[in-house]
């Protein structure tokens, strides 16, 4: 149930960010230290973006779940992606997009160079 509302989750977020003019490059890249859920372009910056999906704040907001930790992991598995990709890039960033499935739509919210 939980991988279904992240995936659902993951197209909203997918939908949305191409809607605002970015470009989907890779979606759910794997590496050793882990995955990137959404990784697209914008003005030549390439952004790297952590989906988190809820139903409710019942347990907390989507944005309290991504920890330090989490950030090190994706910001180890960004650079094995860049050193993947062997071409130049202006500069990176780091976004985060919550979704929270209530009511007929959902409600985004997306946090530019979240950190």
């Amino acid at each position: 149930m939980r991988k279904k509302i992240g995936n659902q989750g993951e197209e909203i977020a997918a939908r949305y960010l191409q809607q605002q003019g970015y470009r989907i490059l890779r979606r759910n890249y794997h590496s050793r230290y882990g995955e990137i859920d959404i990784i697209c372009e914008y003005q030549r910056v390439i952004i790297f973006v952590e989906v988190k999906t809820r139903r409710s704040e019942r347990y907390g907001s989507a944005e309290e779940s991504i920890t330090r930790i989490k950030q090190q992991r994706l910001r180890k598995t960004a650079l094995h992606y860049l050193q993947q990709r062997n071409e130049p890039f202006k500069e990176i960033q780091f976004d985060v997009i919550t979704v929270r499935l209530e009511g007929a739509r959902p409600i985004i919210n997306h946090i530019k160079n979240a950190f």
